[in-house]
C-alpha cells in the first residue's frame, strides 16, 4: 500500500479514518509461523485489534485466538474460529464468566486461586483448564503494560505453588496448560527463555500438562531504526531450550504464543486533516481533527508514532508539535520535524493498528472514526464513522 492509495482512501472515505494494510498483517504472521518449530501455535491476541474483518483474515492465515473477554470469544465464534483454536484467559471475573466460557467448549485459563478453588469444588476434572502464573519477572517498554512482576494484578505467583496443589488434589481439577504473559514491548528476547525455564521446573509439579503458553510482547519497531524482537534467532533458542529439556524429561509439550501488537501494529494507518496551525510565542501548533479519544497511546504510554505530511512530501522539514481537538492536554508529538504543514493537509501516523480504534472512545461527544481495510488492492469500508445519532444509542430520556 503506497502513500498515493493512503491519500485515495482520505479522499474517499474522509478523516479521521484507520486503514488496515491486510498484506502487512500476513508477512508478519509468516515471519513468526518461519521462525519456530511447525509444532508451536500461534493465537492471535485480539485485542489489540478487534474488528471481524480483520478476525477473519488472521483465522484465514492459520492462526488461534487469545480473548480477554467473553464477548472476545463470541466475536471469534463468529468469525469462524474453531473452540480448540480459542483460548480465553480473563482475570478479575466471577465464575458465572468462566462457565459461559465453558459452555462455549474453548480453552480457559485462570489467573487466581480464587476462581481456580470455585472452579475445582464446582466441576472437579469435568472440564480441563489452563493456570496463569505470575513469574515475578519484570518485562515491558512502560509499567503500565508490564504484567509478569510481583506487584502486576495477573496470574498466581510462582510463590503460591502449594496453594495450586493443594486445590488439585483436594477438588481434582485438570491442569493441562500453564500460562505466563510478562509484559510488552520486550526488548530482550531473554525474557522468553527465562519464562520457559520457570515452566520447565513448574512442569512436574501438573501430570496431565499439555501445552506450555508464553504469551507474548514481542517488540515492533515504533521509530526509524527502532528495536525489533529478533523472532528467527528467539525461535532457535527456544528450540534449542526444549531439547535440552526433552533429554531429561519424558514430558513433551505444545508450545503456544499470543501476538497481538507483532501482527497488526505494522498494518495500520491513521488519517487525520490539518484544521489549523498556530504559531505562539513557544511553538507552532498543528491541531488535527482527530484527538487521544481516538489515539490514546501516546498521552497513555508515552507512545511514538512517526508522522508524515502526505499531502506536502517533499516540502521543507519544520518543527511542529502536533495536538488534537479534545478539550484536555492532547498532544500527540512535541517538536517533531514533519515536511512543512499546511491547514487542510492530511497526516498519517504510522504503526497504528495496535491499540488505536480499540481504545478509542466518545470523550468530548466526538465521533468514532472510520476503518478501512486494505485487501488485495482494493480499499474496502469495514467500519463506518459514527454519526450524530450513535452518541444517543441506548441512552433512555427519561425528561
Amino acid at each position: 500500500m503506497t502513500n498515493r492509495d493512503l491519500l485515495k482512501i482520505a479522499e474517499k472515505f474522509g478523516t479521521p479514518t484507520y486503514v488496515y494494510d491486510a498484506d502487512s498483517i500476513k508477512t508478519q504472521y509468516e515471519k513468526l509461523a518461519n521462525s519456530f518449530h511447525k509444532s508451536t501455535r500461534f493465537f492471535y491476541a485480539c485485542k489489540a485489534l478487534s474488528n471481524i474483518n480483520i478476525l477473519k483474515y488472521v483465522q484465514s492465515l492459520g492462526a488461534g485466538l487469545d480473548c480477554v473477554s467473553i464477548n472476545e470469544v463470541k466475536l471469534g465464534m463468529k468469525a469462524g474460529f474453531e473452540q480448540k483454536k480459542i483460548l480465553f484467559t480473563p482475570n478479575c471475573v466471577d465464575l458465572t464468566e468462566i462457565e459461559e466460557a465453558m459452555s462455549l467448549g474453548v480453552h480457559i485459563n485462570i489467573d487466581n486461586i480464587s476462581i481456580l478453588e470455585q472452579f475445582g469444588n464446582k466441576h472437579g476434572d469435568s472440564y480441563p483448564i489452563f493456570v496463569r502464573i505470575n513469574p515475578h519477572i519484570f518485562a515491558g517498554g512502560n509499567y503500565k503494560i508490564s504484567t509478569g512482576h510481583i506487584d502486576s494484578k495477573f496470574g498466581i505467583s510462582i510463590h503460591q505453588l502449594r496453594h495450586i496443589e493443594r486445590i488439585m488434589s483436594t477438588t481434582g481439577i485438570n491442569v493441562e496448560g500453564l500460562h505466563m504473559h510478562t509484559g510488552s514491548e520486550i526488548k530482550d528476547p531473554e525474557v522468553f527463555l527465562q519464562g520457559l525455564e520457570i515452566m520447565f521446573e513448574l512442569s512436574s509439579h501438573f501430570p496431565n500438562l499439555k501445552y506450555l503458553d508464553m504469551g507474548s510482547g514481542f517488540k515492533v519497531p515504533y521509530q526509524d531504526n527502532g528495536m525489533e524482537t529478533d523472532v528467527k534467532e528467539l525461535g532457535k533458542k527456544v528450540e534449542k531450550a526444549i531439547s535440552e529439556f526433552t533429554k531429561t524429561s519424558d514430558k513433551k509439550f505444545e508450545l503456544w504464543f499470543e501476538p497481538g501488537k507483532f501482527l497488526v501494529s505494522k498494518c495500520g494507518h491513521f488519517l487525520v486533516k490539518t484544521n489549523v496551525i498556530k504559531q505562539t510565542t513557544a511553538t507552532v501548533f498543528a491541531g488535527i481533527n482527530s484527538g487521544f479519544n481516538h489515539l490514546i497511546r501516546p498521552m497513555f504510554y508515552d507512545s511514538y508514532h512517526i508522522i508524515e505530511n502526505l499531502s506536502n512530501p517533499k516540502g521543507s522539514e519544520r518543527i511542529y508539535t502536533v495536538v488534537g481537538n479534545i478539550c484536555e492536554t492532547d498532544t500527540f508529538a512535541w517538536d517533531r520535524k514533519i515536511h512543512e504543514i499546511h491547514e487542510g493537509d492530511v497526516l498519517v501516523f504510522r504503526n497504528a493498528g495496535a491499540y488505536g480504534f480499540e481504545m478509542s472512545s466518545n470523550f468530548n461527544s466526538r465521533l468514532k472514526p472510520a476503518e478501512v481495510l486494505f485487501l488485495n488492492g482494493k480499499a474496502h469500508l469495514i467500519r463506518k464513522r459514527d454519526e450524530f445519532e450513535d452518541l444517543l444509542r441506548n441512552q433512555i430520556e427519561v425528561l
